[in-house]
């Protein structure tokens, strides 16, 4: 596999407020990255950064070797805990939208007969690959949390990314659609070898999804500034199934003390 993504010395923050340092990894296309930490840490705000929404304040972020672009693109596809889904559009429209923009940035509609019908056929076929090919001409207040989400991967997948960002997208979900939605992601992920960065609060989760997962968290603590220095990346491991049940029962006690150290500086 080659390095899809390279992160050098990267800061982030807001004035006086350092929220991240010294973040420094490569990432390998095709890998699967799952990221835990304390709340408040700044899981959230990496993830934009990648995305394109938050500018970092030092440090480099190299795609392919190039800066990543500062602005969202096509090349990162993004899947949030809350529905991203148009109301007014069916779930086969709203699959569509993506391609139609890009086809038609002013108007967003396509007239061109043959460009249409393409577009059509590969948002029916993206519905299918997420078990949605029943509700095309539903409407997103029609679909159950679990239907929705899998509106928004689809959404995601259209344009064909190179990186798939998933903010916490399955935390609003029962046990057993959230079960339903591992399982999805997973084959998607290997059907595609989408390269994914996923952040969640759920460390079981973050070891059964990913190939590697990172933890967040703050190493240098001034007690007189609680924002003086921000988390960095203090845990990067390959996740095989021989060390998930040893280190998961590890890391939990980690974040434990570090949802207390965070709970505290605020």
């Amino acid at each position: 596999m080659s390095i899809l993504l390279e992160i050098k010395n990267v800061w982030k923050q807001y004035g006086d407020a350092v929220v991240l340092e010294q973040l420094s990894k490569c990432v390998q296309a095709g890998e699967f990255v799952t990221i835990v930490g304390a709340s408040g840490c700044g899981k959230t705000t990496f993830l934009n950064m990648l995305l394109g929404t938050e500018s970092y304040s030092k440090g480099k972020i190299l795609l392919d070797g190039k800066p990543l672009p500062s602005e969202p693109s096509q090349d990162r596809g993004v899947v949030f805990q809350r529905y991203s889904a148009f109301p007014h559009l069916t779930v086969l429209r709203n699959t569509m939208l993506g391609a139609e923009l890009s086809a038609s940035p002013y108007l967003g509609i396509v007239f061109n007969r043959r460009k249409f019908r393409a577009i059509r056929e590969k948002a029916e076929k993206m519905l299918e690959s997420v078990g949605l090919s029943h509700a095309l001409n539903s409407y997103p207040h029609e679909l159950s949390g679990g239907m929705q989400q899998r509106l928004s991967i689809a959404q995601a997948l259209m344009k064909q990314p190179r990186m798939l960002l998933l903010d916490e997208p399955f935390g609003a979900l029962d046990p057993g659609t959230r079960s339903d939605m591992h399982k999805l992601i997973l084959a998607l992920w290997k059907e595609t070898g989408i390269t994914i960065f996923m952040v969640t609060h759920d460390i079981e989760e973050g070891f059964y999804l990913g190939t590697r997962l990172w933890v967040f968290d703050k190493v240098r603590f001034d007690p007189h500034n609680a924002e003086a220095y921000g988390a960095q990346i203090t845990y990067d491991i390959n996740v095989d199934q021989s060390s998930k049940r040893r280190l998961k029962k590890e890391l939990e006690l980690e974040l434990e003390k570090s949802e207390q150290a965070f709970g505290a500086s605020e």
